[in-house]
């Protein structure tokens, strides 16, 4: 069993300008110093795992194939950096369409799911993300959650805080706080 830092993906990993929704793989970007604060951590024996609501699917507002675009652009930009994700996990459904699902943030379904699929220690895992929804799960589950002060972030802070998540300026700064020694 191995510890993981479960990472959302727009707003956290991938800069997600308004109106959200990255259709065009020409348009994704990490932010900087992103790719290598995970190489960092994997360097440190934890997984790096990706889970994300794609609700835009769901909405018709991307399709599948957009979707695979843009992650393989993604994927392609970690590379870039010798960084690669050990599982990515997604929800396409949108609430209001679909009704609930056991997939969408914060349900544990893609987290039991990745657990199953890759051995990961819960208690000894991270949760990453620009939303409260990103890092509840942890407290189901038994990790520790870093809310992101890059995406909605800024909209999440006094919650999170409230809460007891740690906050960081951006995924590079979770990740430091993630590695520091304890």
């Amino acid at each position: 069993m191995r510890p993981a830092v479960f990472i959302d993906r727009d707003g956290t990993l991938v800069d997600d300008p308004p109106p959200g929704y990255i259709a065009d793989p020409g348009k994704a970007s990490i932010f900087p110093g992103s790719a290598d604060a995970l190489a960092r951590v994997r360097a440190l024996g934890y997984l790096l795992v990706m889970v994300t609501n794609q609700a835009g699917i769901g909405r018709g507002l991307i399709n599948w194939d957009q979707y695979r675009a843009v992650a393989a652009r993604v994927d392609a930009l970690l590379g870039q950096h010798g960084v690669s994700l050990d599982g990515t996990y997604m929800c396409p459904h949108a609430p209001e369409r679909d009704g609930e699902c056991p997939c969408r943030k914060p349900k544990l379904a893609l987290y039991e799911r990745a657990g199953a699929e890759l051995g990961i220690d819960y208690p000894r895992s991270w949760w990453v993300g620009d939303r409260i929804t990103d890092l509840l799960p942890a407290r189901a589950l038994g990790g520790a959650g870093i809310l992101v002060l890059t995406g909605r972030g800024p909209d999440y802070e006094e919650a999170a805080r409230a809460q007891g998540f740690g906050v960081a300026a951006d995924l590079a700064g979770a990740i430091s706080a993630i590695a520091a020694p304890r």
